[in-house]
């Protein structure tokens, strides 16, 4: 959603890379800039002033002026501002002292308010809670079953006494529901209600009917965050006529320009709590101003990814990979634990959102669009139609073997000689790292066992090192000194992480273990 902001922001900060001192004139085209970009994401007009005012301010100021790298205190700035603009801190639930927690959702209609409850009741079914979900959307056709099969997929339990489709008092179903909440040990409800416009005074009252019946501890507005500024008018005529806690952005996945995830905060004064980025139950989390900031920023959101990966893998099983690894070389590794970790991986989402959220990704949008998640299927059918021999130990996969596999998981015989030189290669590198050898290539730290801590080896290096002269030959030693140069450029170029940029990241490959996944 915020590719197009992102991407303009990125080249306004190349802009200014390479200087050692802002001017005053450097200042305001910066700030020219950012506000064309975010004027062009469908940002409130409001809000782009404050924004501009503050960053202008803070750039003029002592922070930049006296920074070793003005630059980089410029990003500083903007992302501070960035997570202020959108709510600050982050905003947690508040759930009552005594149960049942009551969490009533409004929104327009078609914002993906059944669906957002359903996703809302699995997560907080995953925090250790016992949510029941209520159904007093009575007017739009359906809604009461709809509601009833988001509940069954997300296994969550529901209160349905009417059918809905214009028949039942929705006040009474929000009243009664509480009480059969306490009789059978729900701790928390959330009330599903009708759809409305701002402008629909007689559903106005009834969200307001249901706020008194109920005295919800939090009232969250599910707003759709492709709708732009039509979004942030409907948030303001719903916080008039009945008031809300908190806003819910729904469908932040899309394609829209996402301006209404950086005004709605700041135009309402009300924090945005959760973020639907999909269709399946797990597309929705808390909502992290300052993790947000950073993917616009394209800085990654590493906190989250983290945070995937715990709630996916256990502890105890990591170790038991991790020793597999370390030992004999990583021959302990098979292909069953290879297909063990890929399914592990495949469960904390989408393989492109996951690559999204790593630093510099966004310098690969393209690459990472043209993904094929399907490949990770494949690989599956392909192992699974090894023998239990085969997994242990591929090497006794010869011609024949290969063309049996292939032909019980329906693909060439090369993709299986692809996949299990893949798979040896990938153990090789992982068994390295997990004996402290660091990824191959890439330069030891001083003081890791294996990586570079001392030793015959360093020493073999510093006499290696020190035993390297110019060439004679003042061409070739002219053309040494450029590329060594132009090695230096590179490194202190790029974005504020040191990744590459521009026509450097346009031929910037991925690595070998994500190529397999490109269509």
């Amino acid at each position: 959603m915020f590719d197009t902001l992102s991407d303009r922001l990125a080249s306004t900060f190349k802009n200014l890379r390479g200087k050692g001192r802002l001017s005053e004139a450097d200042i305001d085209a910066t700030a020219r800039e950012i506000r064309i970009a975010l004027l062009e994401a469908d940002v409130a007009l409001p809000v782009v002033r404050a924004f501009i005012k503050q960053v202008k301010e803070r750039a003029t100021g002592v922070e930049v002026s006296q920074a070793l790298n003005p630059a980089q205190q410029v990003i500083k700035i903007v992302n501070e501002e960035l997570v202020g603009i959108l709510g600050g801190e982050t905003r947690r639930l508040r759930f009552a002292k005594n149960p049942p927690t009551v969490i009533m959702l409004a929104g327009l209609q078609g914002a993906g308010k059944t669906t957002l409850a359903g996703k809302l009741g699995h997560w907080l079914k995953q925090q250790g809670h016992a949510p029941l979900l209520v159904a007093c959307d009575l007017q739009r056709p359906n809604a009461v079953n709809q509601l009833s099969v988001v509940a069954e997929r997300a296994d969550v339990a529901i209160f349905a006494p009417e059918p809905g489709n214009g028949v039942g008092d929705p006040v009474k179903v929000a009243q009664d529901s509480i009480e059969f909440a306490r009789s059978k040990q729900h701790d928390v409800v959330i009330v599903d209600t009708a759809g409305r416009l701002g402008i629909d005074q007689e559903l106005m009252q009834q969200a307001a009917d249901i706020r008194d019946a109920v005295k919800p501890d939090e009232v969250l507005f599910v707003v759709d965050a492709m709708i732009g500024q039509d979004a942030v008018n409907t948030a303001e005529a719903f916080r008039d006529g009945v008031g809300f806690d908190g806003v819910v952005l729904s469908k932040l996945d899309g394609d829209a320009r996402g301006g209404a995830a950086l005004s709605i905060a700041h135009v309402t004064g009300k924090q945005i709590m959760f973020a639907s980025n999909g269709e399946k139950l797990d597309d929705f989390d808390a909502f992290h101003p300052d993790r947000m900031a950073s993917r616009i920023l394209g800085m990654g959101d590493m906190l989250t990814l983290i945070e995937k990966a715990e709630q996916t893998f256990s502890q105890q099983e990591a170790e038991k990979m991790a020793s597999k690894l370390a030992s004999s070389k990583g021959k302990d590794f098979t292909l069953d634990d290879f297909l063990a970790q890929m399914e592990q991986v495949r469960k904390m989402g989408s393989i492109s959102k996951l690559l999204g959220m790593l630093p510099g990704m966004g310098q690969m949008k393209e690459q990472i669009n043209n993904l094929d998640e399907r490949e990770v299927d494949r690989t599956a059918a392909i192992i699974k139609s090894m023998t239990p021999a085969e997994r242990q130990e591929p090497t006794i996969i010869n011609g024949s073997r290969r063309a049996r596999i292939a032909k019980g998981s329906g693909v060439d015989v090369s993709a299986v000689k692809n996949l299990v030189e893949r798979f040896f290669d990938a153990r090789k590198m992982m068994s390295k790292m997990a004996q402290g050898g660091g990824m191959p290539g890439m330069p030891g730290m001083p003081g890791m066992p294996g990586m570079g801590g001392g030793g015959a080896k360093k020493k073999k290096q510093q006499k290696q090192a020190k035993g390297k002269r110019k060439s004679g030959n003042p061409m070739k030693r002219k053309a040494d000194e450029e590329a060594a140069a132009a090695r230096r450029e590179a490194a202190q170029s790029g974005n504020p992480l040191g990744l590459p940029q521009g026509d450097e990241a346009k031929n910037f490959e991925l690595p070998d273990e994500f190529k397999k996944f490109m269509g």
